[in-house]
């Protein structure tokens, strides 16, 4: 008895140990959301910049791990979010939240009674969840399956923005582009396409061709920023994405959880295809566009 009530007791000893000196978090939060991680990893970054806080959100080696830094009168408080998907439209997402300065106290109120730390921390994390519902209302996207980017010679745009910037290089340059080729009886040939040649995941960057598929002819503008190339027919992912096109990488996303699912080797190099004019009004949900993730070639 005495064995077994000292092996108890360094049990205890080493429990305690590591929830008041190794636990990293002071309070744990957890939730599932009826979305993929992609679209929880960019609404954590939109929101954040509604927040006050000590620096930007920092993304992890994944996109699958951020961490905020959040002020709260002369307290800095710490949100380490950790995504897990649990099927194409379901994740679980875990928020561990502390504060260096306080963690001792923190650790040891919070088992016995609802402290203000966990007040606050709950309604921090319920003002997200909510955010998020808010705008998974807002998009839809349909994974078609294996396809084939359709080939197409183009003039386009080069531009380099950030994600979020995307819709806005688009209609920033639109009237150059167009007018400059019905200025010179250009034959259009398709429908207005982003051809993306570079995405840099951690802060969210992007390389892209604004295009719009042509005619090939002499009439062609030369001495212009206009730039001409064919996009060539590929094997790819495709999905349909129904929403605000400044939002529309949320089917980028989707895409690569659908490739990581199914072992599908792709190039992080989305082409989109859009059908809807903005210009011609309608809601949100009525505006789509087809996204293709390449898949990479055996021997690449």
């Amino acid at each position: 008895m005495k064995k077994i009530g000292f092996g108890a007791l360094l049990i205890l000893l080493a429990a305690l140990v590591w929830y008041f000196f190794i636990k990293t978090s002071d309070y744990t939060i957890r939730f599932t959301a009826n979305t993929f991680p992609g679209a929880i990893n960019q609404s954590l970054k939109l929101w954040d910049q509604t927040l006050d806080t000590v620096a930007k959100i920092r993304q992890g080696e994944t996109i699958y791990k951020l961490e905020q830094k959040l002020r709260f009168g002369d307290s800095i408080h710490y949100y380490h979010w950790s995504i897990a998907p649990i099927n194409d439209s379901t994740s679980k997402v875990t928020v561990n939240i502390n504060d260096a300065n306080h963690s001792f106290s923190n650790k040891l109120s919070v088992p016995f009674s609802d402290t203000d730390f966990e007040k606050r921390g709950r309604k921090t994390v319920t003002n997200f969840i909510e955010n998020l519902r808010d705008h998974t209302k807002k998009f839809k996207v349909k994974i078609i399956g294996e396809d084939e980017i359709p080939t197409s010679y183009v003039a386009y745009i080069p531009l380099k923005l950030t994600q979020f910037q995307k819709a806005g290089g688009m209609m920033k340059n639109f009237s150059f582009l167009t007018e400059e080729l019905v200025e010179n009886d250009v034959e259009f040939n398709g429908l207005p396409t982003i051809e993306v040649t570079y995405w840099n995941q951690d802060n969210d960057s992007i390389h892209y061709n604004f295009a719009q598929p042509i005619i090939r002819s002499e009439k062609l503008p030369i001495g212009t920023d206009i730039k001409y190339k064919r996009i060539f027919k590929k094997r790819a992912l495709k999905a349909e994405y129904y929403g605000n096109y400044i939002t529309s990488d949320r089917a980028w996303y989707a895409l690569l959880d659908y490739a990581k699912s199914n072992n599908i080797a792709v190039e992080p190099t989305p082409v989109e295809i859009f059908h809807s004019n903005p210009n011609f009004g309608g809601t949100d949900l009525d505006w789509k566009a087809e996204i293709y993730l390449p898949i990479k070639v055996q021997n690449e």
